[in-house]
């Protein structure tokens, strides 16, 4: 059995380096991928703060930055965009691969990696409190990746502790946000 799933996981690697290297192209359009990708996720952000805003009677979450233009990329380092209201926050930090088109982390090939974080204020205080493994299983945190197959490029989160992958949308944002509340 063991043998069958090495097998498994070298035909895996061996898709995704094939994927990866159709990819392979200049720098300039890699940049240029990468600060559309910056923007969609900012949009897709942006999207979901004015939905909830527009449902609620007083209350509001808040989201920083609040216009975002593909020049606002910066590359090489890390970009932020935050999401908050009453103290709780997502945040969402994203950058550049080492690669131009990477499989390292995911087995899609992509452009952009990061992590979204969440977390409230009872959180941080009970990091204070206990034990950084108590930390890591509160705050919740999930893997994004700009990824490009088939002449297509999407935002895409890894959970690491279920496995689970999907599309970064509404439905992501809800379901991080939603135990915050």
């Amino acid at each position: 059995m063991a043998q069958n799933d090495a097998i498994v996981r070298l035909a895996r690697q061996i898709d995704a380096a094939r994927r990866s290297e159709r990819f392979l192209v200049n720098a300039d359009e890699v940049v240029s991928l990468r600060r559309h990708g910056a923007y969609e996720l900012h949009r897709i952000c942006a999207d979901f703060v004015s939905s909830v805003n527009s449902n609620l009677s007083e209350a509001a979450l808040d989201f920083a930055p609040a216009t975002y233009a593909p020049e606002s990329f910066r590359e090489p380092g890390e970009n932020l965009m935050q999401i908050g209201s009453q103290g709780r926050q997502m945040q969402i930090a994203f950058e550049a691969p080492s690669k131009l088109v990477s499989t390292e982390k995911f087995l899609v090939p992509y452009v952009l990696e990061g992590e979204v974080r969440t977390y409230n204020q009872r959180m941080l205080e009970r990091f204070e409190i206990r034990s950084l493994l108590l930390f890591f299983c509160e705050i919740r945190s999930l893997l994004l990746f700009f990824c490009v197959e088939a002449g297509a490029a999407q935002w895409r989160f890894f959970d690491w502790r279920s496995r689970h992958t999907g599309p970064v949308d509404h439905e992501l944002l809800v379901s991080l946000m939603k135990p915050l509340f």
